[in-house]
């Protein structure tokens, strides 16, 4: 490793004056990215702003149509509040289907979606969901907020507050997991509102995770297996690479979208 300044902090407040006065520091959330990567010297911050004293970033939240997480909740925490199960019981299984116990209990949802990596559940969700991300700046919605690989529309002095997440009618997340990290080679987030539909990939694209608005369409209109079926995604811009080449994984998507269809008919 290498020298740095580590600050365990105890409020907002504190986090912001760190990030303002050191623009080379680094959020500390679970850990389950950043610091493998500061092992593997492809990070290297200055300072380490240790965020898990700040309690009133941990909370889950009924807001009648919507529910709104902490970003400090781990995943355990969403995968086990009897809100979420309650309400929205398709996020519930997903935090419950990510990486191993350690994991789950260390990792947190504002963690997860700040590093946006291109295999995490969550993005799914936030799209699919049409979730609204709320930072100690503004709020954004999901569409705005994931740009591209490992890359948000957070400021380097922005931090995630909450996630504020939709109820639908009815919603379901299916993955094929990686069979040692459990990372999603390809992971398909459906939720229904009304007459409309949103579905939600990650673990395939190129640049991340995104709609995918054909399979959309061909739900909105008849939210079936048959339709699921007429639809099959491209395999242009789909990732290839030791897991799976493109072609392949696109199928995968295909695959995952109809175990999602049949388990929301």
């Amino acid at each position: 490793m290498y020298n740095f300044v580590y600050e365990k902090v105890n409020s907002i407040e504190e986090v912001e004056k760190i990030l303002n006065e050191d623009v080379e520091s680094k959020i500390l959330a679970g850990g389950q990215t950043l610091i493998p990567t500061m092992k593997q010297r492809l990070a290297s911050p200055s300072t380490l702003i240790d965020i898990s004293g700040i309690d009133e970033l941990k909370f889950v939240k009924d807001n009648k149509n919507s529910i709104e997480i902490g970003s400090m909740t781990t995943h355990y925490d969403v995968s086990s509040s009897d809100i979420v199960l309650n309400k929205l019981p398709s996020l519930a299984s997903l935090a419950e289907g990510i990486g191993d116990p350690h994991v789950r209990n260390m990792g947190t949802i504002g963690g997860s979606i700040s590093n946006n990596d291109p295999t995490a559940c969550y993005p799914t969700a936030c799209l699919s969901l049409r979730a609204k991300i709320k930072t100690n700046k503004r709020e954004i919605s999901a569409e705005d907020f994931f740009i591209g690989l490992f890359h948000t529309a957070l400021d380097d002095n922005e931090i995630v507050i909450s996630v504020e997440f939709n109820i639908p009618q009815k919603a379901c997340y299916m993955k094929f997991p990686n069979p040692a990290s459990r990372y999603a080679m390809a992971g398909v987030y459906i939720s229904v509102f009304n007459n409309d539909v949103s579905v939600a990939v990650t673990g395939a694209g190129e640049n991340g995770v995104f709609r995918w608005v054909e399979m959309e369409k061909a739900l909105i209109d008849d939210l079936s297996v048959e339709s699921a079926k007429s639809v099959k995604l491209s395999s242009e811009g789909i990732m290839s690479d030791i897991h799976a080449d493109s072609k392949y994984r696109a199928n995968l998507v295909n695959v995952m979208a109809l175990r999602a269809v049949e388990n929301l008919i």
